[in-house]
């Protein structure tokens, strides 16, 4: 991907856990939560993402549930990547809404998926990278219209003439146009000698 012009923020270890230690054992409580932090690594797919170190907005609630606690808002980042037809760079942004419920402790036979309250804290890095990861699209494009590139020479097709071609030769003639090219300048290899040729020689 292309290198991202957006503002970076420093120390990224440990944003995305947050306390809720005024909110466990407290149903019914909530406080939400207005921050700019650094990206993760890997909010991305091969073409497009949000530069790690980046920053992300988020506009949080966070509330104390019977099971746990439950986190509501969005996140917005700026992204950078490239066309994947013409592979000219793209800056754009996203905005992702976010909702997920942190269970208080881990039910019986629950399943490795289910995100809980550690220590009183919750980490909210994985519910954002699934949010935005999901978001993004696999195949972007500078624009709607974009033509691409031409698969023969490489130029832009919307650059090219009205009368741009490449001549596409059947590759059943493909070895016989060679023969006749290499006849044709004279560069044949020898000619086979007749049985008869041999007797004369004789």
């Amino acid at each position: 991907m292309s290198a991202s012009s957006s503002p970076t923020v420093a120390g990224a270890a440990g944003r995305w856990v947050v306390s809720v230690k005024d909110l466990v054992r407290s149903p019914g409580s909530m406080r939400t939560l207005e921050e700019q932090w650094p990206a993760p690594e890997a909010l991305s797919t091969p073409l497009i993402g949000i530069p790690a170190g980046s920053a992300v907005d988020v506009d949080l609630r966070l509330e104390s549930v019977h099971e746990g606690i439950l986190v509501t808002g969005e996140a917005h980042a700026d992204l950078v990547g490239e066309c994947s037809r013409c592979l000219d760079p793209i800056q754009d942004g996203i905005t992702v809404d976010l909702q997920e419920l942190f269970l208080a402790s881990a039910p019986e036979g629950g399943s490795d998926e289910e995100r809980l309250v550690v220590h009183e804290t919750v980490d909210l890095e994985p519910v954002v990278r699934d949010a935005v990861v999901t978001a993004l699209p696999f195949q972007p494009v500078c624009r709607p219209g974009c033509q691409g590139l031409c698969s023969e020479c490489g130029i832009r097709l919307e650059d090219a003439p009205d009368d741009h071609v490449h001549e596409q030769l059947d590759p059943r003639w493909a070895a016989l146009a060679e023969l006749t090219k290499t006849s044709e300048s004279g560069t044949a290899g020898p000619e086979m000698k007749t049985s008869s040729d041999e007797t004369e020689e004789r």
